[in-house]
């Protein structure tokens, strides 16, 4: 009988199938940070149950991160005991821990692929719905709550249903400045926030075989943000090659055994989802939104469209323009911007700062507008500096802040102020979300550095 990728993954890690019931299914990572798991440390604590597999649980800092003097202690009481709390409990149980100040510090959904802990044909959660990412490299990788992570820290297991499949395939060549973050803006605008509600997405076509790892990462990591459990991409020669040599991948015999068996993780022919989309890329230009959640997107050389015109219902539609101060029928082309954000678990990978570098080299950053550059981790702060990308940056009249998720959600100090309208490479623009009563603007590292350069909304066409 053929299988998906997805079926393949999940079935091997099925533990026990309950009749009616959810699968009983094995994690093989498992990674925390200081939000989601205090709580579920204090479950354990209170019925006296260990970490099974410490081992497989993997500890970083990154939402409650300051992301400026992160060699001084963290002045809001809140994230200072999260953080704390996360280095005690690690400690504790004897779980890896990347606190600030360390070299591997980050955010969770970057660390992990950069040094090889996520490999292909894994399970990973995390108590974060952005662990889709981890799906690029042909993992099974979701989101959970808080209490799924108890049950994880104590048996390695959690109870799951499994999801429907679906499969969408781009094919075709990617137009001028159009990057894998415009790719999945267009999909989510196409189907919804909700579109691909109850299923378990894989991406198939040229256009994914295409990208690279930082590329598949982007698209997997917005997966949910169109209501999927999570999306993957069978892995190729191009995931085995950005995982060799890392630090905690397979060495040796170990690797070439594993990689034969990494080849075997792709969806059969014949196979048969229970719903597929299908788009050519010549139809996706530069995207932007201008709602209130990620399905309200465009080309950003077309109109606001009319409430007839979108999925989303009339009366939260108009509320969401309302929101956002614009109206149907209007260019996003020329309106003013505050703040430029470039990072996240999304986009805050070195492949993004050489894009928002390629743009703002040899010019100099719009008055008007206030920019946070934060690398995803020490590793691409690194990188960053190594390259050159830096002196471009500085000269441009940018500065590069420490790691951390930064403006991607209001939860640390680097908030957009009320009413103020950002231009962000993040995966969310719900009321609020960058700061209460911000205004977000999801797009690509290119649009932004356009934005940043010109103070308004312009189309990155004009520079690549």
């Amino acid at each position: 009988m053929s299988k998906s990728l997805f079926d393949k993954v999940w079935d091997s890690h099925v533990v026990k199938h309950i009749e009616d019931g959810p699968d009983v299914f094995f994690i093989d990572r498992h990674f925390i940070h200081e939000v989601t798991s205090p709580v579920a440390f204090l479950g354990l604590e209170s019925r006296g149950i260990k970490v099974m597999f410490p081992e497989r649980t993997f500890a970083t800092a990154d939402h409650n991160t300051p992301t400026i003097n992160q060699h001084l202690p963290v002045e809001d009481p809140l994230s200072a005991n999260q953080l704390k709390a996360l280095e005690t409990n690690s400690n504790k149980y004897g779980i890896s821990h990347w606190g600030l100040g360390h070299q591997k510090n980050g955010i969770v959904h970057v660390v992990g692929p950069e040094n090889g802990i996520t490999l292909p044909g894994m399970t990973i959660v995390c108590g974060d719905s952005h662990t889709s990412t981890h799906g690029a490299f042909g993992a099974i990788a979701f989101g959970i709550g808080t209490s799924e992570v108890e049950m994880v820290l104590s048996s390695q297991c959690i109870m799951q249903p499994k999801p429907s499949k679906m499969r969408i395939t781009v094919n075709g060549k990617m137009g001028k400045a159009v990057t894998p973050k415009d790719v999945i803006l267009y999909i989510i605008s196409q189907i919804s926030a909700a579109g691909a509600t109850g299923y378990f997405v894989e991406y198939a076509g040229d256009v994914f075989e295409n990208m690279s790892m930082e590329g598949r990462m982007t698209v997997c990591n917005m997966t949910i943000e169109m209501g999927a459990r999570g999306g993957m991409i069978a892995p190729d020669e191009t995931t085995f090659n950005y995982l060799k040599g890392r630090e905690q991948s397979p060495k040796g015999a170990d690797w070439d055994k594993l990689v034969e068996y990494w080849k075997t993780l792709k969806t059969d022919e014949g196979t048969v989802f229970d719903k597929e989309l299908v788009y050519d890329a010549a139809d996706i230009e530069p995207q932007i939104t201008y709602g209130t959640n990620p399905g309200l997107g465009t080309g950003i050389s077309k109109n606001i469209p009319k409430a007839s015109e979108v999925i989303d219902g009339e009366a939260s539609y108009v509320k969401s323009l309302g929101y956002m101060g614009f109206a149907e029928g209007e260019s996003l082309i020329g309106k003013e911007v505050d703040y430029v954000f470039l990072g996240s678990c999304t986009n805050g990978r070195i492949e993004d700062f050489r894009a928002f570098a390629s743009v703002v080299k040899g010019k100099k950053k719009a008055d008007n507008v206030t920019a946070w550059l934060v690398p995803g981790s020490h590793i691409v702060e690194s990188q960053i500096k190594e390259e050159g990308i830096l002196d471009i940056l500085n000269e441009a009249g940018f500065s590069l802040r420490q790691p951390g998720c930064s403006a991607c959600l209001a939860m640390n100090d680097d908030k957009i102020p009320a009413g103020k309208l950002a231009v962000s490479t993040s995966n969310r623009n719900f009321e609020g979300r960058q700061g209460p009563n911000s205004r977000t603007m999801l797009a690509s590292p290119l649009v932004a550095a356009a934005a940043a350069v010109t103070g308004k909304v312009t189309d990155p066409r004009e520079f690549v």
